[in-house]
C-alpha cells in the first residue's frame, strides 16, 4: 500500500493567543497493520480506496471511446447509478458501527472492495470491445 506523510503546522486564532496544531511528521506504513492505531488504519483504508478509485476511472476512460454512441450513453447512465449504489451500500455497511472509530475503516474498505469489483467488470467490457 502507499505511504502518506503528515506535516507540522501552526495555526493562529488571534494576534494575542497563538494556538499550535502540531502533527508529527512521519511516514505511514500501511503494510505494517499490526503497528497501526485506529486513526492510522482509517487513513490507510482511505488511501487504498483512492488508489482503487484511480484504477476504476482509468478503466472507465479506456472503455468509453471503444463503445458505439448508444452503448456509451448506457454505460454513463449505469455508472452514475452504480456510484449511488456503492455509496449508499457502503453507508449502510458502516452504520453497523455508527459513530465508532472503526466506521471509516469499514466505509473505505467497502468502497474499495466494491470499486475493485466494478473495475474488474469494466476491464472485462474492454476485452469484449476489443474482440
Amino acid at each position: 500500500m502507499p505511504q502518506a506523510s503528515q506535516v507540522s503546522k501552526t495555526k493562529e486564532t488571534s494576534e494575542l493567543t497563538p494556538v499550535k496544531e502540531t502533527v508529527i511528521a512521519q511516514g505511514l506504513n500501511c503494510d505494517d497493520a499490526g503497528n497501526l492505531n485506529q486513526q492510522q488504519m482509517n487513513q490507510c483504508a482511505q488511501i487504498s480506496y483512492k488508489e482503487d478509485d484511480k484504477k476504476l476511472n482509468q478503466a472507465y476512460q479506456e472503455l468509453l471511446p471503444k463503445l458505439q454512441e448508444s452503448r456509451r450513453k448506457k454505460l454513463v447512465a449505469a455508472q452514475q447509478v452504480w456510484i449511488r449504489f456503492r455509496d449508499t451500500s457502503c453507508d449502510f455497511e458502516r452504520s453497523s458501527v455508527e459513530g465508532g472509530t472503526l466506521a471509516p475503516t469499514i466505509y473505505y474498505g467497502c468502497l474499495g472492495e466494491t470499486t475493485q469489483a466494478r473495475t474488474k467488470k469494466l476491464k472485462q467490457y474492454i476485452t469484449e470491445a476489443a474482440n
